[in-house]
């Protein structure tokens, strides 16, 4: 069902002007993308400081995220989210929280080098990501070689991917792709909630309604490989 759009949501986005980085949409061509978005953020003038930088991939709204920067607050948090609506009630928590360590890209994965340096994120999020289990749209999978290719451009060495899924499927799929692009994987759990990880763990609102339905959570981390 197509999300109806927000009330006044341009002059709330234009609100959050100080926590928003970056907006753009979906394009074929990525070449086309990079001319019209290029624009590369200093880390240092962005947030004040050289603390190291990390990023969630679809943060929908901002549970995560938000949790997770309170916990570090000497580590920079970048929140990526496609959808503006999605991303708006991300900015509004973090904003109404006045938690000073994220901000936000209202842009697709496709177009993320467009604002973010190589090499420069230490941990990449992939939390419940869409499965899309359809074999004709394998590309748009969060951890389908294109997207693997552009994290392992952003990461650090030895950066890590970490993974939270209720997918078997996926979870397969996923460290299938990552052993064939240039990660190695550890910390593979079939059962978070039963395992040494779930202690760092912070439960997002999906994870929450997976849980009261009995299903267990799978997480793997992706490590990148010189």
């Amino acid at each position: 069902m197509r999300m109806r759009r927000k009330r006044n949501l341009e002059p709330r986005m234009q609100a959050c002007a100080d926590v928003l980085i970056a907006r753009g949409r979906p394009c074929l061509n990525l070449k086309e993308a990079a001319e019209r978005y290029r624009n590369t953020v200093d880390y240092a003038e962005l947030f004040g400081n050289g603390n190291p930088v990390e990023l969630e991939v679809g943060c929908g709204n901002g549970g995560f995220i938000a949790e997770l920067a309170k916990r570090n607050p000497a580590v920079n948090y970048l929140a990526a989210e496609m959808c503006d609506n999605v991303a708006l009630t991300a900015m509004e928590r973090i904003k109404g929280e006045g938690i000073p360590n994220v901000r936000f890209l209202n842009v697709p994965a496709e177009i993320l080098e467009c604002s973010l340096p190589a090499n420069s994120v230490r941990k990449i999020y992939l939390n419940f990501s869409t499965p899309l289990p359809e074999k004709n749209r394998e590309k748009q999978r969060l951890t389908a070689p294109r997207f693997l290719a552009i994290y392992f451009r952003l990461l650090v060495s030895g950066g890590e991917i970490v993974q939270k899924t209720d997918s078997e499927q996926f979870f397969d799929y996923s460290l299938e792709q990552f052993a064939q692009n240039g990660y190695a994987v550890k910390d593979v759990t079939r059962d978070l909630h039963r395992s040494a990880y779930v202690s760092e763990n912070i439960v997002t609102e999906y994870e929450r309604k997976f849980l009261a339905q009995g299903l267990p959570i799978f997480r793997a981390v992706a490590v990148k490989t010189e």
